[in-house]
């Protein structure tokens, strides 16, 4: 273990073997000199830093939203909330529903109706399917006026029938066009079945799925590069079956489509019945809305709020950097 040090290159013959000599004496360690090299040689080990092995990225920047995508995505914002809050308007106007063509006030499937107790006070009452439910200040009568829903929830705020309804009627052309626009973009792009169709395995996994999202449980790592199966089946359901819902129960309320297309009427059953379910699908886009934007805030506001302008999603890798 001993070092052999070799300095300078000699010429004469003498030089050489004294040199040769000097180094055969120098081979040979002796035990405590042995014992000190050793020491010396685990005291440098000791000294240099372990290496640390190569850890994958803790985060990592996906393209998650295309351009047309975001665009038909905030053209629906206003679109969605002047179109529900103008058909609160039209609503206030008659207040009840009903399953049947006819309007038989005296069994609506819905009513919301101020009424007056015995001792004189004025409530709001909704009554569904003949349960009553005691809602003042909220439906039915809040303000101090006869109204089903509130002036902070309609437009315009004041009862105005007719402004009321064309609002609905701009807006909801708009909805039409947007929809038609994002519907052929996500057929001819294979958006709908690339990204927005459950496949079989993500069928296999709902009940999963249900679980992690009551325990807040959200997708990490690379599932959270693509959608969950509840976000597919909850868009698929929104966008083929209630989009198309309202939009054809809204043009069977018109007596001009109904004339055109007298069809209609015949599978709603009736213009009172075909009014019941647009307010039903309507109301059924609102809860989609309302657990859309809490899912956006319970797993990145920023984040997701991003990815919906620009295009791109972070996802932290799980364990990353450990």
């Amino acid at each position: 273990m001993a070092s052999l040090i070799y300095e300078g290159t000699g010429t004469s013959e003498g030089r050489e073997d004294e040199q040769v000599s000097e180094l055969a004496m120098k081979t040979e360690p002796s035990p405590l000199e042995e014992s000190a090299a050793l020491d010396d040689l685990v005291a440098r080990q000791s000294d240099v830093p372990a290496s640390r092995p190569t850890s994958t990225p803790a985060t990592e920047k996906v393209y998650r939203h295309r351009l047309p995508v975001r665009i038909s995505h905030w053209l629906n914002v206003p679109i969605l909330i002047i179109l529900i809050m103008s058909g609160l308007q039209i609503f206030n106007a008659h207040p009840a529903l009903y399953w049947d063509d006819r309007s038989d006030r005296e069994h609506p499937f819905l009513s919301m109706r101020p009424m007056k107790t015995e001792s004189g006070e004025m409530r709001g009452i909704t009554t569904i399917l003949g349960h009553q439910f005691d809602t003042t200040g909220i439906l039915g009568y809040s303000d101090g006026k006869r109204r089903a829903f509130p002036a902070w929830a309609t437009i315009p705020s004041a009862k105005v029938l007719a402004m009321g309804r064309q609002w609905h009627l701009f807006f909801a052309w708009l909805l039409v066009i947007n929809g038609l626009v994002f519907t052929a973009y996500a057929l001819i792009s294979r958006h709908a079945t690339r990204d927005l169709a459950p496949t079989g395995k993500d069928l296999r996994g709902i009940g999963k799925a249900v679980k992690d999202h009551i325990a807040l449980r959200h997708p990490q790592g690379e599932e959270a590069k693509r959608y969950n199966v509840l976000q597919k089946l909850a868009y698929v359901v929104i966008l083929f079956v209630v989009a198309p819902l309202i939009v054809l129960t809204g043009l069977t309320m018109s007596p001009t489509i109904d004339t055109a297309f007298p069809w209609l009427l015949t599978i709603f059953g009736g213009r009172q019945a075909a009014r019941t379910i647009h307010f039903i699908a309507c109301f059924a886009f609102v809860g989609f809305i309302v657990v859309h934007v809490v899912e956006v805030i319970l797993t990145g506001f920023f984040n997701n709020i991003r990815s919906m302008v620009t295009g791109w999603f972070v996802v932290k890798h799980e364990g990353a950097g450990r």
